[in-house]
């Protein structure tokens, strides 16, 4: 048994056209319309799954309504001798007035059902008109630049020596910079050796000053030392004066 004629009506009917430059994302439209007092079924496949995006790729369009579908060609190289080969299918169906599950309306559906449209794809570059307006247009534009670049250009002679005048002013100022610098990195070992010389000097006075207190210390040690040995020897000829009385 035969199939059915599609319902749908799709906008455009044979081929979708695909304007470059193809070096982004193009994307083309596909209007489907269901004329009927039925809801439809939709389903969109293409022989190069791999090369589009759609969306949405299937759905359900209402009775006396429209629906639009992205088909969107992914960046490729672009062959001006290679044909495009690719198509695209859009499948149908009328929906079950009861439907409540849109997968199983297509496991459950007969061959004879069915109803399909192709499309084949079709790549298209900009036309030479187009190329000859935009370079027209772009014109006008390069040539003021080039007259902008002449003006600018002249003056860069006569300004040349105003320009070597205040290259020689900075390259002067700079010799005098680096001349500061160098006084003050002198300025600066200087200051350094002054201060290495300073503590040299302070060093060994410190030295001496704790030679002295440790000298004075151990001598105040010492006289303690000798009159604790003076005590001891007074109270040892008191202590023999005493008993030799006693006896």
């Amino acid at each position: 048994m035969a199939r059915q004629e599609q319902v749908l009506v799709l906008e455009p009917q044979q081929e979708l056209k695909f304007r470059g430059p193809f070096t982004d994302v193009v994307t083309a439209t596909l209007k489907l319309t269901n004329p009927t007092d039925r809801n439809v079924c939709f389903k969109v496949k293409t022989t190069a799954p791999r090369r589009y995006c759609v969306r949405p790729n299937s759905g359900v369009i209402d009775s006396g309504t429209s629906i639009n579908v992205s088909v969107m060609l992914q960046p490729f190289e672009y062959d001006p001798n290679e044909k495009s080969k690719h198509k695209f299918m859009v499948q149908s169906i009328l929906a079950p007035r009861d439907m409540t599950d849109m997968e199983g309306v297509w496991k459950e559906a007969k061959p004879e059902e069915l109803m399909d449209s192709k499309l084949r794809c079709a790549f298209e570059m900009p036309i030479g008109n187009d190329k000859t307006h935009e370079s027209e247009s772009i014109k006008p534009v390069s040539s003021s630049t080039s007259v902008k670049n002449e003006h600018s250009a002249l003056p860069k002679s006569s300004s040349a020596s105003l320009d070597d005048g205040e290259v020689k002013k900075i390259m002067e100022e700079c010799r005098q910079l680096q001349m500061e610098v160098q006084r003050l990195r002198e300025e600066n070992k200087q200051i350094r050796e002054d201060d290495g010389v300073r503590k040299r000097k302070i060093s060994p006075i410190a030295a001496s000053q704790s030679n002295t207190v440790a000298s004075t210390a151990m001598t105040k040690d010492e006289g303690l030392s000798t009159r604790v040995l003076a005590l001891c020897l007074l109270f040892f000829v008191i202590g023999a004066i005493i008993g030799k009385l006693v006896l």
